[in-house]
């Protein structure tokens, strides 16, 4: 009788999925931020001797939690963060990424004058600096394409956000297009254009406006386009071509709160 090699051994199953990797929260306003919205998804803590006044409290709660934290070196602190610019503390943490819009669509959606609609913005750190502005000028969410090209939630992008991310749901549409012509009834859709369109005090708010911002170099494609019942231009001096499209966005939410 021939032997049977068959069976179940640990080469027959495949490995089990690799966890997610998790995030770096740098800087003081971002760690802040993030204990304050997401405190349970905090793994551990590092910082130098300068952020104990900022750490102390942090770490009483880590420590009633059962959760690690430690003073390093500056040196050891970059390498942790992945770049010199931590601003002293980092937040090691559970990852977050943008999530679909679910069925019911939820009112924070709805809920501000303005929703932020980014699409094809690969940039983080153009990412992190609008959703600054948005926190800043009470937006409540931001709306990322699907476009392979849209950077979603990352450590650079939770940097320079200063903390603002955390104050922001972030939904995904994967087909923006689609999601555009789905909710026009609730939104007045706005496509952000470097010329020819109407300047911000002319745009209708007789509902909350739906804010396309596009890539620099590209701007919003022609189906996006197409969703949109108007488009708006920010005038200027015509010294330089455009604004980079976080001051640009920045300053039409000023522009279209009102």
């Amino acid at each position: 009788m021939s032997e049977f090699r068959g069976g179940y051994g640990p080469s027959s199953f495949p490995p089990p999925p690799r966890r997610p990797e998790p995030q770096r929260i740098c800087g003081v306003n971002a760690v802040r931020a993030l204990f304050l919205r997401r405190p349970e998804a905090v793994q551990r803590l590092h910082y130098l001797a300068e952020r104990r006044p900022v750490a102390g409290p942090l770490c009483r709660y880590l420590a009633r939690h059962k959760k690690a934290y430690r003073e390093v070196l500056e040196d050891e602190l970059a390498r942790i963060a992945g770049t010199e610019h931590h601003g002293g503390i980092v937040a090691i943490a559970d990852p977050r990424r943008a999530l679909p819009i679910p069925t019911p669509p939820p009112p924070v959606l709805f809920a501000a004058p303005v929703l932020l609609v980014l699409d094809g913005i690969g940039n983080p750190h153009n990412l992190g600096a609008i959703a600054r502005a948005a926190a800043f000028f009470n937006a409540k969410a931001l709306l990322l394409s699907g476009d392979s090209r849209q950077a979603d939630l990352s450590d650079a992008a939770f940097r320079t956000s200063e903390g603002a991310l955390e104050h922001l749901a972030v939904f995904r549409a994967e087909d923006l297009g689609s999601t555009l012509r789905r909710f026009s009834g609730q939104w007045h859709v706005v496509g952000a254009v470097a010329s020819g369109g109407l300047p911000p005090a002319r745009i209708a708010r007789t509902k909350p406006i739906a804010l396309v911002m596009g890539a620099e170099e590209t701007g919003l494609s022609p189906d996006i386009l197409a969703c949109c019942a108007e488009r708006v231009t920010l005038p200027g001096s015509g010294l330089v071509e455009s604004l980079n499209v976080a001051a640009a966005t920045a300053v039409l939410l000023h522009a279209l709160q009102g």
